[in-house]
């Protein structure tokens, strides 16, 4: 006999949701009743419940609340709610919260309520089940099945709850793995259906991953070894909304030295300068990202060579507003599939910037490399005849090429790269102010000191005392 337990502060409607079904024809007790969430916490002390069927709006505590209260102080027992309310951020809050199922009060009818109460009692049956799979297999800590779903959401706000509404799941067990949900196929599924099943309510929502060859893994493992590898899984599938992603699992738990982004792709090196050839090169752009998705390297390489694009070419490349909606379309890549698209924004920018310029490719990537030269060398003593011959250009017409391209004279770009570094060294070092003078390319510390005051509008030592807070006089322009 299940026991349950009806809350609801309105006294009529209480008693009348008790009356109204046949409780013992379902193998239901009713063992108590309350009328608001702090009576139901003190009745659940004193009697065993099984089954607790909860108001949503009450004083003092919300059944929301009371739900919670429950999960953390008798995990056992199984909630459901009732409501009057029938839209979906309810429910969706409520299942979230751990509810089993929901009960439209304003619905319920002595025509349907046996429907109704056998629907909850099939998914009680079902998480009970579901409970006890789950104790055998962390107790044997093996997986039962040769293959098994797995469930990650798009979202840290969902939670398995949901889940146990598909049909395909409710056949099986589900494990919860922390942010992650495994059903071991006891009785197979396709993994087409149940990926049909979950993009029908929730294809936005959830992500599913067909494993095969699990079976009789150790539960732990396998736990780690998706925690680990699901992500860039994921990351780098080119499976659509709708469609399990197919895994063996026994690939992902294959020993295999950490890929670093450098060592897949040295264009991902942030220690190299890398070779942008592939922005205005069709071809080169399709070999590098044939590497990328050969190598997988983990996203927080990819992502950090996008950031780093962003911040090194604005504006030489990018105008600020061009890389600041780049920057914001980051935030956004969550696929492999999205960077792509996303390097070949930025390829379409670089390529405009070229014609906008009227130069050629050739000259452009000249350009692009003398600029990394300087940026490499600053505080070294380099003059515009050193960069020009690194690049192979006579002095006049990289002179001429280079000041269209920066907007300003090579003296002036070099001037302002040799400043962000004394800010740097005066940032992150202690040693003396004529020290960084000369460690960022100036033979004069006085004049130095000078220019630091006329374009940052402080001192070095002042820059250095209020941690780099600069004056409005200083802006991203003088940064060329």
């Amino acid at each position: 006999m299940i026991r349950a337990v009806v809350v609801d502060d309105e006294r009529l409607v209480r008693k009348g949701f008790i009356s109204l079904i046949d409780w013992s024809a379902h193998g239901i007790a009713i063992v108590g009743e309350a009328g608001d969430g702090k009576s139901a916490l003190d009745l659940l002390d004193t009697v065993e419940a099984d089954l607790l069927f909860t108001d949503i709006t009450m004083p003092h505590m919300s059944g929301f609340e009371l739900i919670k209260a429950v999960r953390s102080l008798h995990p056992r027992i199984r909630s459901v709610v009732l409501t009057c309310h029938h839209e979906f951020d309810y429910v969706h809050e409520a299942l979230r919260l751990g509810a089993i199922d929901y009960i439209v009060k304003t619905l319920l009818e002595l025509e349907n309520a046996d429907d109704v109460i056998r629907r909850i009692l099939e998914r009680f049956d079902w998480e009970e089940a579901s409970r006890a799979a789950g104790l055998a297999a962390d107790s044997r800590k093996r997986i039962a099945a040769s293959s098994a779903l797995l469930f990650v959401p798009r979202s840290r706000e969902e939670a398995g709850g949901d889940l146990l509404r598909l049909p395909s799941v409710r056949r099986n067990a589900l494990l919860d793995l922390g942010r992650m949900w495994l059903s071991p196929l006891v009785h197979p599924v396709r993994p087409e259906e149940a990926a049909r099943e979950a993009a029908g309510e929730w294809g936005d929502r959830w992500r599913i991953v067909s494993l095969s060859r699990v079976g009789d893994e150790p539960l732990d493992e396998v736990s780690s070894v998706l925690e680990a590898a699901v992500p860039g899984l994921l990351f780098y599938s080119r499976a659509k909304p709708g469609e399990a992603v197919r895994a063996d699992y026994r690939e992902l738990a294959r020993p295999a030295g950490a890929v670093r982004g450098a060592d897949a792709c040295p264009e991902l090196d942030p220690e190299r300068d890398p070779d942008l050839r592939w922005a205005f090169c069709a071809e080169d752009r399709e070999r590098l990202l044939r590497r990328i998705a050969e190598k997988k390297p983990p996203k927080e390489a990819i992502e950090e060579f996008g950031a780093r694009l962003c911040r090194e070419w604005e504006p030489l490349l990018l105008r600020p507003a061009e890389a600041e909606r780049l920057r914001e379309e980051t935030e956004r890549n969550v696929s492999w599939a999205d960077w792509e698209n996303w390097l070949g924004r930025f390829s379409d920018k670089a390529k405009g910037r070229m014609a906008e310029l009227g130069l050629s490719k050739e000259v452009m990537l000249c350009l692009l490399r003398a600029v990394q030269f300087m940026r490499r060398h600053a505080g070294n003593k380099i003059n515009q005849n050193d960069v020009a011959a690194h690049v192979s250009m006579s002095r006049s017409y990289f002179s001429q090429c280079f000041a269209r391209f920066a907007g300003q004279s090579f003296g002036d770009l070099l001037r302002t790269m040799r400043l962000e570094r004394a800010k740097s060294l005066l940032l992150t070092t202690s040693i003396p102010v004529y020290e960084i003078a000369a460690a960022a390319g100036f033979e004069d510390d006085k004049y130095f000191s000078k220019l630091f005051r006329d374009k940052v509008g402080k001192l070095p030592t002042e820059f250095r005392a209020c941690g780099g807070e600069r004056d409005n006089g200083s802006n991203r322009g003088e940064n060329g």
